[in-house]
């Protein structure tokens, strides 16, 4: 066997052992799948990978570029203190709403906040309150603005921050330099500002699982 289905086994696997749902989770992609979302939120293996990057970095505030319907927001959300903060950001007013939803069904409406709206007019506008610096930033919006979101992360983090690009294999297409679709356009642009920019340092990996072949970027932010 090999190919997909050896994949989705695998991850079925994995995610039995070691990153097992529970109610909330389970409702959260439920409702999703209900409204229309796309079905492009991250496995239950990505989540739990998010947490402990969160909590392997001992995050106290974390900002989500990309909200969808909450899953990822929910996964985040709990490997932050009771006294932490998660922001997290999404264009669809309806992606929104779902969202809200389930992160208050998840009980964790206390600690994460969804704002609506394009990113890069929220950006600003988060900017101009002075935000204690994000110790996680997660960005999974649209691609084409990538590069904009990764210098966006920069100014809202500290040294030691670490930066989360989600989906940057883009079905191979990412390795192909005359390539002008603009998702990949985009990413080429983040990660050749992830590997010139002075104050990053990063790398990215491929993976294959349940969404098939894919991979992330991940970048941390130096003095």
């Amino acid at each position: 066997m090999s190919g997909q289905q050896h994949w989705d086994d695998v991850d079925d696997y994995f995610i039995s052992t070691l990153s097992p749902d529970d109610e909330a989770l389970r409702a959260a992609l439920r409702d999703s799948d209900a409204a229309g979302l796309p079905a492009i939120a991250v496995t239950a293996a990505q989540g739990k990978f998010l947490q402990l990057l969160a909590q392997l970095q001992g995050a106290r505030n974390i900002l989500e570029i990309g909200t969808l319907g909450g899953y990822s927001t929910i996964w985040l959300a709990r490997a932050l203190p009771e006294d932490g903060r998660l922001i997290s950001l999404e264009y669809s007013a309806k992606h929104a709403e779902v969202a809200v939803r389930n992160i208050a069904r998840a009980g964790l409406d206390r600690i994460a906040e969804v704002r609506v709206g394009p990113a890069l007019e929220s950006l600003p506008k988060l900017a101009d309150e002075n935000p204690a610096p994000f110790d996680l930033v997660f960005i999974d919006a649209d691609k084409v603005n990538n590069p904009h979101y990764v210098e966006w992360a920069l100014r809202l983090t500290r040294a030691g921050s670490v930066i989360v690009l989600d989906n940057v294999v883009r079905g191979g297409r990412v390795a192909d330099a005359g390539n002008t679709e603009p998702d990949v356009v985009g990413t080429r642009a983040a990660l050749e500002l992830i590997a010139n920019h002075p104050r990053l340092t990063g790398t990215a990996l491929q993976t294959v699982g349940s969404k098939g072949y894919d991979g992330f970027a991940l970048a941390r932010v130096l003095g």
